[in-house]
């Protein structure tokens, strides 16, 4: 059991205006301590009523907010009907692997009836984050938003904003989505796609039944507004725009851009964005709405629109029609590049960036979509198979005790250290399917990364069964993505495109459809870090790996030791 409420209570209480330093962290009195329940809520969407995984009852969750630097703790107590664990989504937890929060990899799930306490270490993330479950597809239901507020007796790189609101973009259910992905994984075919969007917990007044329950994001005349946008989607990128209003990018990620202007943005599932909005058209009201970008072939996707209102506060008439925004056509890829090509990283004296140029790890990792061979061709997915996913033709498998405790505490069996740095078999990755391909290796295979190593990763997209756009995201690190393009990635040519001097600094990154995208970090995190495609269903199909970067040689270049209390890996 993690350190009870009376607990913290009482340290906060006897540290008053004291610090405690522990392990190289300063913790200071203005530590935060949250309470959180993981219970079963009923809601009523689509004119039907449902029972959902919350926390604190909400859809979504409840708000954190922090300034720069804070560490916090969240106390969550199960009493829901089976095991979860949270992760703190782009959050790098310095050394505290232990709290990042992937089932079976950094920690076992905290069993129904019982507690664990997150301690949260924020250190230069600076705009908008999340939380979400991440054990199997809880996470449809049970996410949050972190802000981070500037350092005290800092400021924005921009004026002000006069108010802030959070945006949270997410997929909605008629069905239980345990269920949904746990028959998917038996029959080995597609799981159902979500029967809506919603923004803020609401589909919208498209449908009959949420006309009175649309969000409504009442503003005033003349004023700038920050939205923080997040894309907790399970298997969609979105387009997101405002009718009649132009939105300005600042940061992505938790991390300052060069200002974008733009009547809309594409996000992928797991990014976070920070837009400003200023509220200088005629005084009204206006749809804000988000619906789907898929590029994939063949793939089936939820290609529906939720929508809100942006009202101007006072008296005014109430349009006959209310202006919809001009989103682009789900397969718009020009659109969706357009946008995404303008990101840079602001790069300036306050806010600098520092990309390796001294690399010593190249990784070259291709992502795919495969099949498992079913006996008898007894399966759902194509030929008879059972639909699997890859990085580097290797289809990830969750150990049952995680992969954090069984390499801190030496135990065998339970992963190898065999992760390839390259694919086994080069070929026309986005050209014409090899059939040698289709058919991947299944195993908990993970790449050991020393300490202090200049990192690259190139991600190649394949044409292997159904090629789409694919949203990478890395545990305990954010990395400069310093080159994309379509194609194969050409060791010669392509490194020549690079950008080193202003890339986008994020946690999550679109590998386009039959292209690549190369990252750039140095691994000065040592712990156990996941790494996967943040569309649900590619990651339920094993498209994952583990980094683990190795302990440095200084007290406080190494993994911190384990809290004394974490979930056990069975309910005995």
């Amino acid at each position: 059991m993690g350190f009870n409420r009376m607990g913290w209570i009482f340290l906060a209480a006897f540290l008053g205006l004291m610090f405690l330093q522990e392990d190289g962290f300063l913790l200071c009195s203005a530590t935060r301590y949250y309470d959180w329940v993981l219970k079963e809520t009923k809601f009523t969407r689509l004119c039907s009523t449902k029972s959902i995984l919350t926390v604190n009852g909400g859809f979504p969750g409840p708000t954190i907010q922090v300034h720069k630097g804070e560490t916090i703790y969240v106390n969550v107590r199960n009493q829901g009907l089976y095991g979860v664990t949270i992760h703190w989504h782009g959050v790098k937890q310095p050394r505290n692997p232990w709290s990042d929060g992937p089932e079976n990899i950094t920690q076992c799930p905290i069993q129904a009836g019982s507690n664990f306490t997150y301690e949260v270490v924020f250190s230069s993330e600076e705009g908008t984050l999340w939380w979400h479950a991440h054990s199997d597809w809880t996470r449809a239901t049970v996410h949050g938003a972190i802000v981070i507020l500037p350092a005290a007796g800092t400021t924005y790189p921009f004026a002000t904003p006069y108010a802030q609101e959070t945006i949270i973009l997410a997929s909605w259910f008629k069905g239980d989505v345990m269920e949904i992905i746990n028959s998917a994984l038996a029959t080995g075919g597609e799981p159902n796609v979500s029967d809506a969007f919603t923004i803020n917990g609401q589909p919208g007044d498209s449908y009959s039944c949420s006309n009175a329950t649309t969000y409504r994001l009442l503003v005033d005349y003349g004023k700038t507004y920050m939205l923080r946008i997040i894309n907790a989607v399970m298997n969609e990128e979105q387009f997101f725009a405002i009718a009649k209003h132009d939105l300005t990018v600042v940061t992505q990620d938790a991390a300052y851009v060069k200002p974008i202007t733009t009547p809309y943005i594409m996000i992928t599932p797991g990014q976070t964005m920070d837009v400003l909005v200023t509220t200088n058209r005629p005084q009204s009201r206006y749809y804000m709405a988000s619906t789907a970008y898929n590029d994939g072939d063949g793939v089936a996707f939820n290609n529906s629109t939720t929508t809100a209102i942006f009202e101007y506060r006072g008296s005014h008439p109430i349009p006959s029609t209310t202006p919809f925004p001009n989103l682009p056509a789900h397969n718009d890829t020009t659109a969706a590049q357009n946008f995404t090509k303008r990101v840079r990283a602001l790069a300036s004296k306050a806010h600098p960036i520092s990309v390796p140029t001294k690399i010593t790890t190249r990784i070259y990792m291709t992502i795919a979509i495969n099949e498992r061979i079913c006996p008898n061709a007894s399966c759902a997915g194509p030929d008879g198979n059972a639909l699997a996913a890859s990085l580097n033709n290797v289809s990830f498998e969750t150990p049952s005790i995680d992969i954090l405790q069984a390499y801190y505490g030496g135990i065998n069996g339970v992963f190898k250290g065999n992760f390839p740095s390259n694919p086994p078999n080069f070929f026309n990755f986005t050209g014409t399917m090899a059939n040698n391909t289709i058919y991947p290796s299944f195993g908990t295979k993970v790449k050991f990364i020393k300490y202090g190593a200049g990192v690259e990763i190139t991600f190649q997209g394949t044409n292997i069964i159904a090629p789409e756009n694919h949203p990478m995201h890395l545990h305990g690190f954010s990395f400069y993505v310093v080159g994309t393009g379509s194609g194969n990635f050409n060791k010669t040519t392509s490194p020549k495109t690079y950008n080193l001097v202003d890339p986008p600094e994020v946690n999550t990154v679109g590998v386009p459809k039959n292209g690549w995208v190369t990252i750039r970090f140095l691994a000065d995190n040592p712990g156990v870090w996941f790494m996967h495609c943040h569309l649900e269903r590619h990651s339920s199909w094993g498209m994952d790996t583990v980094l683990i970067v190795r302990n440095g040689n200084t007290t406080t270049s190494r993994l911190r030791p384990p809290p004394a209390h974490m979930p056990p890996c069975s309910k005995s």
